[in-house]
């Protein structure tokens, strides 16, 4: 295969841009090359494969059949108090369980309503609850009638996700007491921009102060501290160890995780499992922060983004060992294919040093926030970080109508309760085998070789070219590597010659040289091509090295 038409100069250019921002360049370079070109009477078959993006190809349809089917139970609850010309009432409390049995009777055809049945049924059991005030919960939210109360999140709902986040975010062994309150957010960005206007707005965190992100990382964990609204001095955990020559294992040297040991700083981002790498984070690293945070930093805040967890065998959180310190982000966008659903959490354990050091501040911010808060109660001071955060998200003044929309929360829901189902662990099952079958064919056509890892989602993988030129053909080749091309050169050569989009690694503090490939968005043969592309590519610089030898 040729070079690259790109000169040197303009991929340096383009290579100061966000992954995901340069992911739309190659992108367009992808395209172009199919369109028609002067003499040519037929455009290229050859079909772009963008591995760029974690937007998974899959969606959890049981879970979602039971929310249409509960819409038409819903309805008819609503036509029921009130039904003249489109015009429907609120669905009413008063026995609506019997009404639910014979709407399922009557309607046994119905996609969904088994489903239904058995989450409806399994939260009772599992709960406890009311059942005619859960039904009743679920009939009025889906139908958005009504301002979310509790603004945080609704009663059932609160209690169904922490089940959820029990069993799958902590290997069904939460912390003590499991006392964890939720804020139902849009998504996981959602909860990242709540937590880190929170922070700020309480004086937590302020403009300068020294925060560590555990790299390589989801880029917006690195770009956010670069706003002009923070401009936090970010010290870097970098998984920097290797396996074997050549081979990295995106681990974390007990050297790096010490950084986390200096009192200044406030703040620790981790995305577990790793994106992109996508390994969960090891308990020998769990132990050493556990270990620093009793001793060092125990003011030490941790936010972790866990939402590829239930891709790991026997995941358990960070904030399952340290509950005190800890912000959990959970998203439901990837393993249930909802991306566009906007659905995530943020969790905070009702002991906790947030709390803590609000109620620590000096009375010069106290006042500043009893002030900012008070429109909210006579007691500003008592008013919880979890709940700040809500308010927050509405600009204080707009707190009665914060939340989570209700058909949301409803989603939410039934997701969580499915995968307390029989059905649910065995869709995990399947979904987990779906990101591995893709991983096993992508190592297949590149003929690359990486860590074994009982701890790998597979969600992603991150390729470092460079180690491997080492490994396969020497210090020599890798070091021609490095003197002749860009390290984002492979990605614009892909891009051009076989239109295969992936992303740099550089850009989430990884590796320069390495690369980023999604494996949730492609079919599985897809991967096996996108191997044995980026194998070509491999060879071409090979070729190109030993050429230069004479």
């Amino acid at each position: 295969m040729p070079k690259t038409t790109f000169t040197r100069e303009e991929i340096q250019s383009f290579a100061q841009l966000s992954p995901f921002e340069l992911k739309d360049k190659f992108i367009q370079i992808a395209q172009a090359v199919q369109e028609d070109k002067p003499g040519q009477k037929e455009k290229s078959s050859a079909q772009m494969l963008n591995a760029g993006r974690g937007n998974p190809n899959w969606i959890a349809s049981g879970p979602r059949e039971a929310f249409f089917a509960l819409g038409y139970f819903a309805l008819s609850e609503s036509k029921r108090v009130w039904s003249a010309d489109n015009l429907g009432g609120m669905p009413e409390k008063g026995d609506i369980g019997k009404r639910f049995d014979r709407w399922l009777r009557a309607n046994p055809e119905l996609p969904g309503t088994e489903m239904l049945e058995a989450c409806v049924e399994k939260a009772v059991e599992r709960f406890g609850f009311d059942r005619d005030a859960f039904l009743h919960e679920l009939a009025d939210s889906i139908v958005g009638d009504n301002y979310p109360v509790p603004d945080r999140m609704l009663v059932h709902a609160e209690q169904i996700v922490r089940g959820y986040i029990g069993d799958e975010m902590f290997d069904k062994r939460p912390p003590a007491d499991n006392n964890l309150s939720l804020f139902a957010t849009e998504g996981g960005t959602a909860a990242m921009c709540y937590i880190f206007d929170s922070l700020m707005k309480n004086g937590l965190l302020k403009k300068g102060d020294k925060i560590a992100l555990l790299t390589p990382v989801f880029t917006p964990y690195l770009e956010i501290p670069e706003l002009d609204t923070y401009e936090f001095e970010v010290v870097h955990v970098s998984a920097s160890m290797f396996a074997e020559t050549g081979v990295r294992e995106w681990r974390y040297p007990t050297e790096e995780v010490a950084k986390l040991e200096d009192p200044a700083i406030k703040l620790a981002c981790i995305v577990n499992p790793s994106n992109p790498p996508s390994l969960a984070m090891s308990q020998r690293v769990i132990d050493q922060i556990k270990d620093i945070v009793a001793t060092k930093n125990p003011h030490l805040l941790l936010v972790t983004d866990d939402v590829y967890g239930t891709f790991v065998e026997g995941f358990r959180s960070i904030a399952a060992d340290l509950a005190r310190n800890t912000l959990l982000v959970y998203s439901y966008s990837k393993h249930y294919g909802c991306t566009g659903w906007r659905l995530g959490v943020i969790g905070l354990h009702d002991d906790n040093v947030i709390d803590e050091m609000i109620a620590n501040l000096p009375a010069q911010e106290k006042a500043r926030l009893a002030k900012r808060y008070g429109t909210l109660t006579l007691e500003p001071e008592k008013i919880r970080f979890i709940d700040r955060l809500v308010a927050d998200s509405r600009q204080v003044a707009l707190n009665h109508t914060a939340g989570l929309s209700l058909p949301q929360q409803v989603q939410m829901v039934l997701f969580s309760l499915f995968d307390m189902l029989d059905e649910g662990q065995a869709y995990k099952l399947k979904v987990r085998s779906i990101v591995q079958q893709r991983l096993d064919l992508l190592l297949e056509g590149a003929q690359m070789k990486i860590s074994e890892d009982a701890q790998r989602a597979g969600y992603y993988i991150e390729l470092d070219l460079l180690a491997e030129a080492e490994r396969t053909q020497g210090k020599e080749f890798a070091d021609f590597l490095e003197k002749n091309y860009e390290p984002v050169d492979p990605l614009f050569r892909l891009a051009e010659q076989t239109h295969v989009v992936l992303l740099n690694g550089g850009g989430f503090d990884g590796p320069e040289w390495s690369v980023r490939v999604s494996l949730a968005n492609l079919d599985d043969l897809d991967y096996l091509k996108i191997g044995h592309h980026l194998r070509a590519i491999f060879d071409d610089y090979i070729a190109e090295w030993r050429a230069s030898k004479g």
